[in-house]
């Protein structure tokens, strides 16, 4: 049976829990992923998300930073998370679906401002942390699993609004997307939004400090969708809903869809 994936990094999912019933009603992904969820596990608002046919949830949770959540309507087991650099952060869970698929959903640091990490102590925490990824996935190559996430890198020149003017932006700096590239390699991940769409831009965040995002539309493809190499060839019918960004009180990042034949 096909599944509908959905990755959206929401910025506190108390103050957006309406968009997040918007996005279940509207939508209807089978599996929803959540980053930057701002919330104890326990505060979370499920009853409300429960309520529109997504009872099952595996979430990790702190308060006001971080956190990540897999809301679903398919019945999943909590298949663990990894304390990731040891900080004690809410930034990866899994889950495990019936037909044994486990979705990985993380949330890389942001990386602050300036990108090295000999003045800043954040850049150097976010290389670190793809740096684990790498090295965990190299130890053992993941089988019949999906990995989304707010992965805070634009890897690819046309994953920004302008390749010339972001190489020294973090998020796109060549270091960054060297080590997204190794993490990638080391768990031979497949890029299903890109196997969808090989050619053109394609974003999903918008910053807030744009007066006008839609019209400027200086946007980066942060937000992603891997899948293992034994299932990639099951992911199809990637889009990315733009339309969430002009949402009431939005966040700065848009839900991004895949859905898989497995």
């Amino acid at each position: 049976m096909p599944f509908t994936l959905a990755t959206w990094n929401i910025n506190s999912v108390r103050l957006r829990a309406d968009l997040v019933g918007r996005l279940l009603r509207e939508e209807a992904p089978d599996v929803l992923c959540l980053q930057e969820c701002k919330s104890p596990v326990d505060k979370i608002p499920a009853e409300v998300f429960a309520a529109l046919g997504y009872p099952h949830m595996v979430a990790r949770g702190q308060k006001g930073y971080n956190g990540v959540a897999i809301l679903s309507r398919l019945p999943l087991e909590d298949a663990g998370h990894r304390d990731m650099c040891g900080k004690g952060d809410a930034r990866h869970v899994a889950a495990r679906l019936e037909t044994g698929v486990t979705i990985h959903n993380f949330y890389v640091p942001a990386g602050g401002d300036e990108p090295d990490r000999t003045v800043n102590e954040k850049f150097g925490h976010k290389l670190d942390f793809l740096t684990e990824m790498r090295d965990w996935f190299r130890d053992g190559r993941p089988e019949k699993s999906i990995l989304v996430g707010d992965l805070n890198i634009a890897p690819r020149e046309d994953d920004v609004w302008s390749h010339k003017d972001l190489l020294k932006v973090v998020s796109h700096t060549p270091i960054e997307v060297d080590h997204l590239g190794q993490v990638q390699e080391a768990g031979a991940w497949v890029d299903v939004t890109r196997a969808d769409f090989p050619d053109g831009k394609l974003y999903s965040w918008w910053s807030y400090r744009a007066r006008d995002w839609d019209a400027a539309d200086r946007g980066r493809r942060l937000d992603h969708v891997w899948a293992s190499a034994d299932i990639a060839a099951a992911g199809h019918g990637s889009r990315i809903l733009r339309a969430a960004r002009g949402w009431d009180k939005p966040s700065d990042h848009v839900p991004v869809f895949a859905t898989f034949d497995l």
